[in-house]
């Protein structure tokens, strides 16, 4: 008879050598196995042990609001290395994580490297290939030429380089073979098959075990409860037995951040549409409508953080909710992408389909655009959305922002216009700038680029910078100004408030007047291409 493998959190950690590589799937607030990061933290500040791990991460594993995840470990000696695609973010008034502290102090080497890279470095561990041969990444700070997605000085030898290959050039990102495997699902069965039916997305469980599997490793899945073998239906299963070598559980453990359980994020129920509130007006709604503007209907769209939540909200009040289908790389598609700490679920998903092969629908360009954020904009049309020295926190890091940008072939990147006090005000239609912001966020150039404009022009990628009093697009001649808000004048509100040179259009419109209106627009998208045409 199969002998049961749940044990306790402090048996489970106990098994992690000295100088392990640990791979952990996780989502900031969402699916991160909370407790048996800390029960590995306890086991060091009471033993010593283990030390110098790896840490590899898709994606963050914890937040600033109460899932600490990834901070857990932050203790000196600990860990050694950190590979995550973002880290805990927040307002800079917060205090930082620790996690930020021994990276600024290069107590451990740091990197920041693309969510959907790192999941096929996992698939590629797993299937012992090579490494990661992709274009995704090039131009950007990832790049080995610019920085190779180092975040220190600590962050030693080089994971990525330029290697040509078929007379090209790729950027080939080295495996790494985990020793340790942390998954979290919902519920196992006593053989250790796990499912994952009150969690809002499956992420990289999959990826993780079956590395940490194939390298010899073991596997630790945190679920919620315990049933007996053989009693979850089998196209339940997400991480078999097989890949699973200890259970334990933590019936406290969060869906989400201050989120106990919604059974509307995990698909289980479906909530009204009269459910959901439309967003307030002002700025940053004018911002979000003008977004869904270059929307067509039939569009396959992903989101990503910031203003551009607010879009399918949008689309909501205009009866247009059905209109696109949206895809988060979390994996949800369809439905009505939630904001705040459950960002990365949906409400009302048409399916929920793994991180990975999300990831290669978007590196691969498959998806007809993209609604994104900027904290800088370059002369060159260069974005950064991965760091910003003057307020580290607010950055996460590039996340998959680079993987869905690399190909997206029509971006929408939203945001204010300046950063820091800026006071906004619609008055009868037109947008009155009340207190300008201190600092121009479309710069000479960025501090880090997550996003390149110069492979965007190379590649036939349509860009557009939408702000609060004009749009922008990107042009082989340069960022040019093609519409601007009613109220705004152009040369005083625009060009003489960027940090870099800005042309105006010969045809310049102005802003279409119902985005300043509280009023629904009458917005209808117009159709779309056909997929594959």
């Amino acid at each position: 008879m199969t002998t049961s493998k749940v044990v306790s959190f402090e048996e489970a950690v106990a098994a992690i050598p000295d100088g392990a590589v640990v791979a952990a799937s996780a989502s900031s607030g969402l699916n991160t196995p909370d407790r048996a990061l800390q029960a590995l933290g306890d086991r060091f500040r009471a033993t010593g042990h283990p030390r110098g791990l790896t840490l590899v991460l898709p994606i963050a594993a914890g937040d600033m609001y109460g899932i600490k995840g990834i901070d857990h470990l932050a203790e000196r000696g600990l860990l050694d290395r950190v590979i995550a695609g973002s880290y805990p973010s927040g307002p800079s008034s917060f205090e930082p994580p620790k996690i930020r502290k021994l990276i600024a102090e290069n107590a451990l080497g740091a990197w920041n490297l693309p969510s959907g890279v790192i999941l096929d470095m996992l698939r590629d561990a797993a299937a012992k290939r090579p490494g990661v041969l992709t274009k995704v990444g090039m131009g950007t700070y990832v790049d080995p030429r610019l920085e190779g997605g180092r975040m220190n000085d600590a962050a030693r030898p080089d994971i990525v380089r330029v290697v040509e290959f078929g007379g090209e050039e790729w950027l080939h990102f080295t495996n790494f073979h985990p020793h340790v495997g942390i998954v979290r699902g919902t519920t196992a069965d006593e053989n250790g098959n796990i499912s994952m039916e009150h969690e809002g997305a499956y992420l990289g469980n999959v990826e993780v075990a079956l590395a940490a599997r194939n390298a010899g490793g073991i596997v630790i899945a945190q679920v919620k409860r315990i049933t007996a073998r053989g009693s979850i239906h089998p196209q339940r299963v997400v991480v078999p037995s097989t890949l699973v070598d200890f259970v334990v559980v933590d019936p406290q453990q969060k869906q989400a951040t201050e989120i106990d359980y919604d059974p509307a994020l995990s698909g289980e129920v479906r909530r009204p549409e009269s459910s959901f509130e439309p967003v307030p007006f002002g700025p940053d709604k004018v911002i979000a409508r003008r977004a869904a503007m270059e929307l067509c209907a039939g569009d396959a769209v992903n989101l990503g953080f910031g203003i551009s939540p607010l879009v399918p909200y949008i689309l909501l009040e205009e009866g247009q909710g059905d209109a696109v289908t949206w895809a988060i790389e979390q994996g949800p598609v369809g439905g009505v992408p939630a904001p705040g700490f459950p960002f990365g679920c949906a409400y009302n998903a048409e399916a929920i389909f793994p991180s990975a092969y999300q990831f290669t629908y978007f590196q691969g360009g498959g998806f007809d655009a993209g609604l994104r954020s900027f904290l800088e904009v370059g002369a060159d049309g260069g974005v950064n959305v991965s760091k910003l020295g003057l307020r580290p926190l607010v950055a996460a890091g590039c996340g998959g922002f680079i993987d869905i940008t690399a190909r997206g072939r029509k971006l929408v990147f939203s945001g204010t216009f300046r950063a820091a006090g800026i006071e906004l005000a619609i008055e009868d239609g037109k947008l009155r700038i009340v207190r300008e912001g201190k600092f121009p966020k479309f710069v000479p150039s960025v501090e880090q680029v997550t996003f390149s404009g110069r492979r965007a022009l190379e590649q036939g990628q349509t860009v557009h910078y939408v702000t609060e009093r004009c749009v922008v697009e990107l042009r082989p001649e340069g960022l040019t100004v093609i519409e601007v808000a009613p109220g705004v004048d152009v040369e005083r509100d625009v060009v003489r408030q960027a940090g870099c040179p800005l042309r105006v259009a010969a045809d310049l419109k102005t802003m279409d007047p119902r985005l300043f209106d509280p009023a629904p627009m009458g917005l209808v998208l117009p159709p779309g291409r056909r997929h594959g045409t």
